[in-house]
C-alpha cells in the first residue's frame, strides 16, 4: 500500500515543511507493508481550476500537462496524509484547488489529516472533512493537532510530549482503512 503525506502549503516562510518531514520521519522508520512519500505541493505548478466539466467527470483525461502530472501522482496512492495549515479558519486555497482539479483520483481512498495553526489547524480539519465526505474518503477518525503557538519557537518546530505517539496511533488507523 502506497500513502502519500501531501504538504499542503505552498506558501514562503511555511512550517508545514517541519511538520511533514518529521511526519514522514515517522511514517518511514515504521515497519509493515506501507510505503510513505512526501508530496509537496509547492512542486507542482497547478493552475486555477476553472473548466466548463467538473474534474469528476473528465474520466482522468486532463488536457493540461500539470495537471496531468499531479493526477498520476495523487492516482499512484492508496491513501492520504493531509498536512494542512489553518488559514482564516478554512483551508488554503492552493491546497483546496489541487484536490478541487482532481475527481476520480481521489474517489473512496482513506485519508487522515494533520493541521496546524495557532489554534493547531483544527477548522481547516473541519472543512477537510467535508471535501473528503464529497469524495466519500473513509476517514482517519482521530487528528493530528500542531499548535504554532507551543510548538514552534524561533522558527523551529518541536513537537509537543506525545505527538510522536498520536502520529503512530493516526497512521495504524490510516494503514488500517488502507488495506
Amino acid at each position: 500500500m502506497r500513502i502519500a503525506i501531501i504538504l499542503g502549503s505552498t506558501r514562503e516562510g511555511r512550517f508545514g515543511d517541519q511538520i511533514a518531514k518529521w511526519v514522514d520521519g515517522i511514517a518511514q522508520g515504521r515497519s509493515g507493508e506501507a510505503v510513505y512519500e512526501l508530496v509537496d505541493l509547492v512542486d507542482f505548478e497547478l493552475p486555477f481550476f476553472n473548466g466548463p466539466v467538473s474534474p469528476k467527470g473528465m474520466n482522468k483525461e486532463y488536457s493540461d500537462p500539470r495537471v496531468r502530472e499531479w493526477s498520476a501522482k495523487i492516482d499512484s496512492f492508496d491513501g492520504f496524509v493531509f498536512v494542512t495549515p489553518e488559514y482564516n479558519y478554512s483551508v488554503p486555497a492552493p491546497f483546496k484547488n489541487a484536490v478541487d482539479t482532481l475527481g476520480e483520483e481521489w474517489q473512496g481512498k482513506p485519508v487522515a489529516f494533520a493541521g496546524y495553526g495557532y489554534g493547531g489547524g483544527l477548522k481547516a480539519i473541519s472543512v477537510w472533512r467535508n471535501t473528503a465526505a464529497g469524495f466519500k474518503m473513509p476517514e482517519v477518525e482521530q487528528v493530528l493537532s500542531f499548535s504554532l503557538v507551543s510548538e514552534v519557537q524561533d522558527g523551529a518546530f518541536t513537537p509537543a510530549e506525545g505527538q510522536e505517539d498520536n502520529v503512530n496511533a493516526v497512521l495504524d488507523a490510516l494503514e488500517q482503512l488502507t488495506a
